[in-house]
């Protein structure tokens, strides 16, 4: 049995340790301006960023402080995966569409470290690689058919490691090899968070956090928002809330379900204890249903290993347990590792599992990122803005979609979560056994 979670852990993000969230000088509301942006993190910020530079005066409002959510609560990888095969988006979308989905994820992902690099933004980006491990055998045959897709769609390098060499690239018996994509690594989330600020509030928008958006309606010229802190008129308004959407906007709250990710971190390790966990320094993931992610610190002394947290409400010992138990069943050299930190924040999911663009009541809204949204948060979100500037210099997006349908029996509170994780986790346990009985 692991040890039991500390009361002593830090419940706040490690992230903060070395970037604190920033504080924003306090400004008037301005009583007109022409885009109000809702949703303070690499979303909100990234299309306030796109809308100064065009010339447009923005006001971006978080009712926290900026970053506060998901943005700074993260793992850092710049993997901007799509949940859906292509075989499954092709009978969504059709082929070409599903097509164009995939070809979109590697411009978003190369567009980022453009930014990164223009920008000089210093968050600890490296491009380090990724490796997915495999529960069994039917799991390793389909990751060697990905692997081929990306080769074929987007000439993406991978490399299909099989058990006997995965000591190369993570010291684990547990998978049952696994694939290896270099065109992914990893960053600092509230570095990031912060150089994507300091470039808005340099382009000159307005940032008001701690401000609540209370209610939106329509008005003659565009929309009417009453904040925390008084009304302002829009001619136009983005919305980016993601998994933190709330009841200003109860017809998007029906559509997306905020699901909780939680991270733990353990205390430092030995340099001999990294080499052999992590040889290659890479980002991590597995082909579990509950897939788990994990990554050195970028000092590389530690490791910060999450998944899907499963609880709705509280902040309960059980889930920083249950990762410490996953941690240490790929990791058995970890059993008893202490750790310092264990936090969670909201991904945001839907019906149709992929990143959105769309319009509705005249309101426009980059959201549903599926837990990949160092990548589609900025993407999506620049994307939505140019669509809104009317700025034809690029491509529209393969992400414009029409909206998410509603989840029945849902208002936002996503009670069906706890039944869902079940089902998902006997499935995981049918695959390992798969691949225990195949060893």
């Amino acid at each position: 049995m692991p040890a039991p979670a500390s009361s002593s852990l830090a419940a706040q993000p490690y992230w903060w340790d070395e970037a604190p969230l920033p504080r924003v000088p306090g400004t008037d509301l301005p009583r007109n301006v022409d885009v109000a942006v809702i949703g303070g993190g690499y979303a909100g910020l990234s299309a306030a960023l796109t809308l100064a530079r065009a010339g447009r005066s923005v006001a971006l409002f978080d009712r926290q402080r900026m970053g506060e959510g998901a943005s700074t609560r993260n793992g850092g990888m710049t993997s901007g995966s799509i949940r859906p095969s292509l075989a499954e988006l092709g009978r969504n979308f059709g082929e070409a569409r599903a097509v164009a989905i995939v070809k979109e994820g590697k411009t978003a992902r190369e567009d980022l470290y453009r930014f990164l690099d223009e920008e000089k933004i210093a968050c600890d980006f490296h491009l380090s690689g990724l490796f997915k491990g495999a529960l069994n055998a039917a799991d390793y045959e389909a990751l060697a058919r990905e692997a081929e897709e990306r080769r074929r769609l987007l000439g993406v390098d991978s490399v299909m490691v099989p058990r006997s060499e995965q000591h190369t690239y993570i010291g684990t018996d547990f998978y049952r090899g696994g694939s290896v994509r270099f065109d992914i690594g990893g960053l600092h989330p509230a570095k990031f968070l912060n150089g994507l600020l300091e470039r808005v509030l340099a382009a000159g928008a307005g940032v008001h956090e701690l401000t609540t958006v209370e209610k939106v309606e329509r008005a003659a010229h565009g929309f009417t928002l009453s904040t925390s802190r008084g009304t302002l008129q829009a001619r136009d308004l983005l919305v980016c809330t993601n998994g933190y959407a709330d009841g200003a906007d109860p017809w998007l709250r029906r559509r997306i379900v905020p699901v909780r990710s939680r991270i733990i971190v353990t205390e430092e390790l030995t340099p001999e204890q990294m080499a052999r966990a992590m040889p290659k320094r890479m980002m991590h993931v597995d082909s579990r249903k509950l897939s788990y992610y994990y990554r050195p610190s970028p000092d590389g002394r530690r490791i910060l290993f999450g998944g899907r947290d499963g609880t709705t409400t509280g902040d309960p010992h059980e889930p920083t347990d249950h990762l410490r138990a996953e941690l240490e069943r790929i990791f058995p050299e970890l059993a008893g590792i202490g750790l310092s930190h264990s936090w969670f924040g909201h991904v945001a999911m839907h019906r149709h599992m992929i990143p959105r663009i769309f319009v509705h009541g005249g309101i426009h809204y980059a959201t549903g990122f599926c837990g990949s949204g160092v990548v589609w948060a900025r993407w999506t979100a620049r994307k939505a803005a140019l669509k809104l500037l009317g700025d034809a210099s690029e491509p529209p997006s393969a992400f414009e979609f029409e909206p998410p349908p509603a989840i029945p029996l849902y208002n936002g509170y996503p009670w069906f979560i706890p039944l869902a994780f079940a089902v998902y986790a006997a499935q995981d346990r049918r695959a390992m056994k798969k691949g225990e009985r195949a060893a």
